[in-house]
């Protein structure tokens, strides 16, 4: 694949959006505002690549770039990766939208902040929406696309060609909304889990087995919808008039924000691994990851 894209921002995210494209073949240009940061890209990028048995040849498609102006010359796509701060984004957005070819999409990995509340004033506006990915983008494959109210049809056809293009799943929203969608599920989940928890029903090691060999087990391969679908002999129809009662008042009686105590933190965090040992959990995790992804795509 001959195409040119930027990454802005070279933390855990910008560093595995980088390995995603490069290993598509794009020509990648990568800037970090920080000069410590580019001082270790190339050992961190490689790192990024072994832990996820990708092949770190794909690595000499990466340029690290000492500008933001250098990196986003003459690119069709550029993936910003800063804090998840309006005043800052708005700079940043501000920048982009100035320096980069005026049909090059500015795409966000945001996951608080939708592209209207950064975009707005901008002469590009319509060029610019929201790709959240989920940590870490290149061992996890879905997308998020979320377009604001002046982001272009065509921007969002595009947006969704080069996310398959290079091999990741792109999820298209037809309209803006607070936390998208994998957040919105994700709060649901955790407000319950938490007050499950809180209430001395499961232990949190309990429920994190209720998800990973069972629930999260049967999702890997089909999602909630597939999976009702095949859950009475009628499909979804006969599901929800089988179960609809009993599903509806379970989630009437369903946790919601009150949830998110700082007791129900502290009785998790007493059943979790210390702080100092979550680094090389996860170096553990992204490995697990990408032999997942590998055995799921053969």
């Amino acid at each position: 694949m001959s195409r040119n894209v930027a990454v802005i921002g070279s933390g855990l995210i910008g560093r595995a959006w980088a390995v995603v494209f490069a290993r598509a073949g794009c020509q990648v240009r990568l800037w970090d505002p920080s000069p410590e940061v580019r001082a270790t890209l190339r050992q961190t990028l490689a790192e990024t690549c072994t832990l996820s048995g990708d092949d770190p040849a794909a690595l000499d498609n990466v340029t690290i770039c000492d500008d933001m102006a250098s990196a986003v010359e003459g690119v069709e796509w550029v993936q910003e990766n800063g804090p998840e701060k309006l005043e800052i984004k708005r700079q940043i957005y501000a920048d982009l939208d100035r320096l980069a070819p005026p049909d090059a999409i500015l795409a966000s990995s945001s996951s608080a902040l939708v592209a209207s509340s950064f975009a707005k004033g901008l002469v590009g506006r319509h060029r610019i929406l929201v790709a959240h990915p989920v940590n870490p983008p290149h061992v996890v494959p879905v997308v998020e696309l979320c377009p604001s109210q002046d982001t272009a049809p065509e921007v969002m056809d595009r947006a969704e060609a080069l996310m398959r293009a290079v091999s990741q799943v792109p999820v298209r929203l037809s309209r803006e909304i607070d936390g998208f969608v994998l957040n919105r599920l994700q709060a649901v989940l955790l407000a319950e889990s938490l007050s499950l928890i809180e209430q001395g029903i499961v232990t949190p090691e309990g429920l994190d087995d209720t998800i990973c060999h069972g629930l999260g087990r049967r999702w890997t391969l089909l999602g909630p919808m597939a999976t009702i679908n095949l859950n009475a002999p009628g499909g979804v129809t006969d599901y929800l008039d089988r179960y609809g009662p009993t599903m509806a008042r379970l989630s009437d009686s369903a946790a919601r924000g009150e949830a998110f105590t700082e007791a129900a933190a502290k009785r998790v965090a007493a059943a979790m691994p210390p702080p100092e040992e979550v680094p090389e959990r996860t170096r553990a995790r992204d490995a697990k990851l990408a032999a997942l992804a590998r055995f799921l795509k053969d």
